[in-house]
Order: structure tokens, then C-alpha cells, then sequence
């Protein structure tokens, strides 16, 4: 209704000046008049009441149209940001060195793709917000001005002394957010790693202390969010009151002391109450956007470390692995413990061989060399005469079929599990890489074939069968390089027998290396050798039986 009086002000005043005994209307009341006359005149109507009401109503229903095409575009930058955010995250951790990524918790970075990527784009969303809304008070103070410029002063100081001495409230809620990411990605990290490690926990029922555990983490973050809920509800409270106080002062100083009318006294409340309750607007906006900051700058923080530790490989020989792969004199410790001191072995293309030694004596250390995850300190790794570090190492690696110990299954189908999504393996690769494995005939027992989904880790089927589906995910690229890092290990002695049987018939075509202390894995390769105090030691050659654990001899 206060709006509405300046533009109907202006019907009256025409109105009036008929009159002789009419008074010039104010300063502030003549510039609306000529804003909104020239407005009319542009649209051709005549400054009448039904004519501005048309006008206001219209002015309203733009505004609405205006801010429903801002909100929207504002909700689709968000979603842009926390999707451009999750990618540049996600594609820096794969770029990054192994020795980073595996010093990183797997909950932390789960957080950061799920939980802070959002709430760093909702930063976004308020601080776009808040820039909206400075904006329009900017307007609402500028019309304020037309009617008062004394009371529009009195009011902005207002205004700056409410965003003063409430920015205690504003501080809490920031160390209550910079608290409330810390907890949240503590608590994901330790949910991840408990879900992981469930079942082990339930057969000894010690998932209580684990529970207490996340029980504790959890009640960290309750705590985090009520001093936000606190500090907001504060703040909502503080505000009113003083921004009421401010408004009644402006009133009764223009009612005492400046003799407006009334007109002008309804125009000054409306115009300064609006810019007061922008500030009030500004400053909530701001305190929600201090409360997710720290999710932003904890995911840059997380873009950074990764960005920084990527990989760089300068290598740009393209790999032909035919003849052997060969290190020369090579040197790799961990802080003070070395692994592997002045190794030198060649492992012929198309042979089988076998790598043993105790927990922690430099063999999955051996394998990541040979992959390129990690660098040798000193000597030189040769693949076919060339030097691994003038090879592409991403072709290299395309080269390689690699079996960990622990085959984590994805919950999906026999088929994604193998292909891993890459669409341009066919069922039929798939299927020949089963035959490989020696897991055709029980996939296709399966009621679904290859596209049975295979539950939770793979924990549908048995020890043996996850292990065949692995090797076959390694050998549906068709590698020149077989890796098994303890592949056999948890597997029963028979299984364990069929599976070094199904290497025996992939050997020839492809090289492998497996890593294990097995009995029978050692019995199925041509040449075993053991790693002990990062000596590399001969124990078993082709057509030859298995010597002396300790034999003098130790290859250069």
C-alpha cells in the first residue's frame, strides 16, 4: 500500500494543480512524477488511477518473472559447480601419484565427492544471493533518498551498526560450520572403513566398539550443528528489534522535526524499512554462506594436494614387449628401510615366474616398479631395450592385466564387473576372457548369464569364483603382462591348484609374474625367486627342481 501512494500521488497532484489554491508537491514527489508520467507516456496511457494500478500490477508480474529466471538460472549454475567440482576432484585423484592416493583415506574423498561438493556450490547459491539483494537495497536507498536523504543516512548507519554488533553471531556460525565439515568427513571416513571391515566385526561381536566409535564422532557433529542453529536463530531475533528500533527513530525525527506529510512521512517508511530489511536479508545470507565455506575450501584444499602430487611422466615411446622386461641394478627404500637393494633380473616375455618372500619384503614394492606406480631411486627398468622412463606409461600400463589379493567386487553384474563400463568390450570379449579364466561354466550357471549381479563385494559367490573373475577382467584387454599379487592366497588348495592350471595354459602367449609364497603357485612357474633383506635370490629355473632355501647365488 506504501508503494502505491507515490504513484497515486501523482493523479492527485495533477488533480490539485486545477485548484488555485494548490501547493507545489515536494522535490522527491515531482522526480516520481516524472519517472512514472514519462512511463505512461511511453505506453501511451494517461496518468490515471486504473492506468497505475495496471502499471504496478504489470511491474510486479515482471518482477516475479524476473527473480523466477534469476533463481533458476542461480539453481543451474549450483548444479553446474558442484558437478565441475566432483570432476575436477575426481580426474586430479586419478592423475595423482600412487603414494598419494594411497595416503589418503577413502571416506575423506567419498565425503568430498558427495557431501562438501554441494555444500561449496550452496556457497555459491547464497553468495549469488546476497549480491542480488545488495543490489536491490542499492535501489531502495536511492528512492529513499528522493524523499529524505537525512533519514536514509540515519538508516544506513543503522543498518551498519545491526551488521556490527551482531558479527559475534556471524563468527560463531562459521567455526560452527568449519567444525561441522571436520566431523562429517571424521565420520564418513570411519562409517567407510567400518562397513569395509562389518562382517569380521560381527563374527567377534565387536561392532559395538566400532559403534561407539561413530557414536561419539556423530554426537561432535550434533553439537556443531546446534551452535549453527543457535547463531542463526539469534540472529533472526536480534535483528528485528533493531532493525523496528532504527525505523521508529527515522519516524519520529521526520514526524518532529521535518514536518513532512503524510505521503512523504509513508513513502520514507516504505522505502527505508525495505533497505533495512535488505541488510537484514544480506546478512543472513552472508551467515549461511560462512556456515559452508569451509566445505569449499576443504574440497579446493583436497583439488590442490592432488593437483600437486600428480603424475608426470615425460616418456613418449610407444611399448613393444616381446623379449623380456629387465632391471639393472635398482634401489627403492621407504623413510629408512629399503626394499629393494641393487636388484638386477630379467623376466623373459612369455615366461612364468614366481616371486616369494616374507609380509613386507619389497614384492608388491617389485610389481609397482614394473608398472610404473612407483620410481626407482636408483638403476633402470628396460622393457624390450627401451627404458621405462621413456616409454608412454599409460600405454604400458594398457599392456598390463593386474590381480590384487583382495578381488572387492563391485555390486553389479559378472559383465560391468569385467568391462568396468568401458563400452567398447563386447559380450563376446567378455566371454572369451571367462574361457581364459576358467569361469565360463559356472557364469553360465548363473541365472542370468554374465549378467547376474554378483551382490555386495562379490559376496554371492565363493572365494574362487571372484578370484576367476577377476583374472578375467585382467586378461579381457588381452595383456602382454599378468601380474597376481597374492592371488592365491585365501583360496583352498584345490582351487588354488586350478587356477595355477589355468595359468600354465595362458603362459607362452602372455607373461606372467605372480606374487605369492605358495607351494603351488611356485611348482607351476619356470622361474621362482626370493626376496629377502632386498636381495633378489634364484631358487627355482625352467626344466630344473626346486634348490636349497638359501642358495649363494644371487642374481645380478
Amino acid at each position: 500500500i506504501s508503494a502505491l501512494l507515490p504513484l497515486i500521488n501523482t493523479v492527485f497532484n495533477q488533480a490539485s494543480q486545477t485548484g488555485a489554491t494548490a501547493g507545489s508537491p515536494p522535490e522527491w514527489s515531482q522526480a516520481i512524477d516524472q519517472i512514472v508520467q514519462g512511463v505512461l507516456g511511453t505506453m501511451g496511457l494517461t496518468p490515471t488511477v486504473a492506468a497505475l494500478l495496471t502499471l504496478f500490477v504489470a511491474c510486479i508480474v515482471l518482477k516475479c518473472l524476473l527473480v523466477y529466471i534469476a533463481n533458476k538460472q542461480i539453481g543451474f549454475t549450483v548444479v553446474l559447480i558442484a558437478t565441475d567440482m566432483r570432476l575436477t576432484l575426481l580426474k586430479a585423484l586419478f592423475a595423482s601419484s600412487w603414494e598419494y592416493f594411497i595416503s589418503q583415506p577413502v571416506g575423506k574423498l567419498t565425503n568430498a565427492v558427495a557431501t562438501e561438493a554441494h555444500r561449496a556450490s550452496t556457497a555459491f547459491s547464497f553468495g549469488a544471493k546476497m549480491a542480488s539483494m545488495v543490489i536491490e537495497a542499492m535501489i531502495y536507498t536511492f528512492l529513499a533518498f528522493l524523499v529524505s536523504w537525512k533519514a536514509t543516512l540515519i538508516s544506513l548507519c543503522g543498518g551498519v551498526f545491526i551488521i556490527v554488533i551482531l558479527r559475534r553471531l556471524v563468527r560463531k556460525n562459521r567455526r560452527a560450520g568449519a567444525k561441522q565439515t571436520v566431523h562429517t568427513q571424521s565420520l564418513i571416513a570411519q562409517m567407510t572403513d567400518v562397513l569395509i571391515s562389518i562382517k569380521p566385526l560381527k563374527a567377534m561381536a565387536r561392532e559395538k566398539q566400532s559403534d561407539e566409535v561413530l557414536i561419539d564422532t556423530t554426537r561432535r557433529l550434533n553439537r556443531a550443528l546446534q551452535k549453527q542453529v543457535l547463531s542463526k536463530a539469534a540472529l533472526g531475533s536480534f535483528q528485528e528489534p533493531l532493525t523496528i528500533l532504527f525505523l521508529v527513530l527515522c519516524l519520529y525525527i521526520a514526524l518532529i522535526y521535518w514536518n513532512l506529510s503524510l505521503t512523504a512521512i509513508l513513502a520514507m517508511v516504505f522505502f527505508i524499512g525495505k533497505t533495512l530489511k535488505q541488510i537484514e536479508k544480506i546478512q543472513k545470507e552472508y551467515v549461511s554462506l560462512v556456515e559452508y565455506e569451509s566445505a569449499y575450501w576443504s574440497l579446493l584444499e583436497k583439488i590442490e594436494g592432488a593437483h600437486n602430487a600428480r603424475e608426470v611422466f615425460t616418456g613418449t615411446l610407444k611399448p613393444s614387449f616381446s623379449i623380456a622386461i629387465r632391471m639393472d641394478s635398482v634401489s627403492f627404500s621407504y623413510a629408512d628401510r629399503a626394499v629393494l637393494d641393487n636388484v638386477s633380473i630379467e623376466l623373459p616375455a612369455g615366461s612364468f615366474s614366481a616371486l616369494l618372500g616374507p609380509s613386507g619384503s619389497g614384492k608388491t614394492t617389485f610389481a609397482d616398479l614394473v608398472t610404473g606406480l612407483l620410481r626407482p631411486q636408483k638403476g633402470d627398468i628396460w622393457i624390450d631395450g627401451a627404458p621405462l622412463s621413456q616409454i608412454d606409461i599409460e600405454s604400458w600400463r594398457g599392456m598390463v592385466g593386474y590381480v590384487p589379493q583382495e578381488n572387492l567386487l563391485m555390486h553389479d553384474t559378472v559383465f560391468k564387473n569385467i568391462s568396468l563400463g568401458e563400452e567398447t568390450i563386447s559380450e563376446l570379449e567378455v566371454e572369451t576372457a571367462l574361457r581364459a579364466a576358467g569361469a565360463w561354466d559356472f557364469v553360465q550357471q548363473m541365472p542370468k548369464g554374465i549378467h547376474s549381479v554378483v551382490g555386495e563385494r562379490g559376496s554371492m559367490i565363493s572365494g574362487g569364483q571372484r578370484q576367476r573373475i577377476a583374472i578375467a577382467r585382467a586378461l579381457v584387454k588381452r595383456p602382454k603382462l599378468l601380474i597376481l599379487d597374492e592371488a592365491t592366497t585365501a583360496l583352498d588348495p584345490k582351487t588354488e591348484k586350478e587356477i595355477c592350471a589355468t595359468l600354465q595354459q595362458l603362459k607362452g602367449g602372455i607373461t606372467i609374474l605372480a606374487i605369492s609364497h605358495q607351494p603351488t603357485v611356485v611348482e607351476c612357474a619356470d622361474w621362482a625367486y626370493r626376496l629377502k633383506e632386498g636381495r633378489l635370490i634364484l631358487v627355482k629355473e625352467p626344466m630344473g627342481s626346486m634348490t636349497r632355501s638359501e642358495p649363494p647365488t644371487t642374481i645380478r
